[in-house]
């Protein structure tokens, strides 16, 4: 189903039929609920919620895959989940204490943050294998971003100061970037020259310049800003703010704040509706996701998931 532009949405969202998205879904885990719900993207109800127990965090849903992948902190592993069936398939595990995970952009990994462990684990999205495993300088890595073009990635991690690069294909850290204290979510621009940083003690949004490998914007967004998502044309990026129960919208061409939008309580980790027409944002304390219309910039509904609901994603 294709994306579209953030700036396609703005003319053309009126027009969407209800019935051509009435397959979509969104996922979100609930960490203090040991549970996933699952999200009817058109009419933003919960259709059913999979009792997995434990303490599911990151999700994600790759290329060419109709599974949900989910990991889950108090035993390290990572699950596949068929979200119909609402069973967990199978088990990986892990270093300790998993965080996000992310798919690289053909479908063929799975990058796993390890807290305890400061390392990324590598799956083979296929055979659902371990196959390798590489360590960062980052104390209690929480976010590794894979580039657009899946040679390199980005971890962020809650004890540093930087966000550390690694090299895919060399399988070892190449570099880091200095961003500032306690560095969480990141997001890329469509074509990979830069990456946005939501650096959370100095509630900020950082860029990054991935050619010269430099910090090149700093721009104050509202407090403890942990969430970042760049819209799918590259023209915005949001970033949110768990001390201000907002989301804020950054044009990315003048690096400007555009506007701060109201949602739930301490939101997190966000996603696009599968049309492009709505931002979902994880609010933790709300224990609901939080529906933004991206043309009218409100938010439109809260959707009650669980208690502390710690990311989103949609299919």
């Amino acid at each position: 189903m294709k994306i579209l532009s953030l700036s396609a949405v703005l003319v053309l969202s009126s027009f969407v039929s209800a019935p051509a998205w009435s397959q979509a879904r969104a996922y979100a885990t609930n960490e203090g609920a040991g549970t996933v719900s699952v999200i009817d993207a058109d009419t933003d109800t919960v259709l059913s919620t999979i009792e997995t127990g434990g303490k599911p965090r990151g999700l994600a849903v790759c290329k060419g895959s109709s599974k949900l992948f989910v990991t889950e902190q108090n035993s390290s592993q990572l699950w596949m989940i068929d979200t119909v069936k609402g069973e967990i398939e199978q088990r990986v595990q892990l270093g300790e204490s998993p965080e996000a995970l992310y798919c690289s952009p053909n479908g063929e990994w799975l990058g796993v943050a390890n807290e305890g462990t400061n390392s990324i684990s590598f799956i083979n999205v296929k055979s659902m294998k371990l196959v390798f495993s590489i360590p960062v300088h980052g104390k209690n890595p929480e976010h590794g971003v894979f580039s657009p073009d899946g040679k390199f990635m980005l971890v962020s991690a809650e004890e540093a100061d930087q966000v550390d690069i690694l090299d895919i294909g060399k399988r070892k850290q190449v570099g880091s970037v200095k961003v500032g204290e306690r560095p969480r979510g990141i997001a890329f621009s469509p074509d990979g020259q830069r990456a946005y940083v939501a650096v959370e003690s100095a509630s900020l949004l950082v860029a990054i310049d991935m050619k010269t490998r430099k910090v090149v914007g700093k721009q104050a967004v509202g407090k403890r800003t942990a969430g970042v998502i760049v819209s799918p044309d590259g023209a915005y990026v949001f970033a949110s703010n768990g001390g201000d129960a907002n989301v804020s919208m950054v044009d990315t061409k003048t690096f400007t704040l555009v506007e701060n939008i109201a949602i739930g309580q301490r939101p997190w980790n966000m996603s696009f509706s599968p049309d492009g027409t709505k931002l979902y944002a994880a609010a933790g304390r709300s224990g609901s996701i939080s529906v933004i219309d991206l043309a009218s910039r409100k938010m439109v509904k809260e959707i009650p998931t669980g208690k502390l609901p710690w990311g989103v994603v949609t299919q």
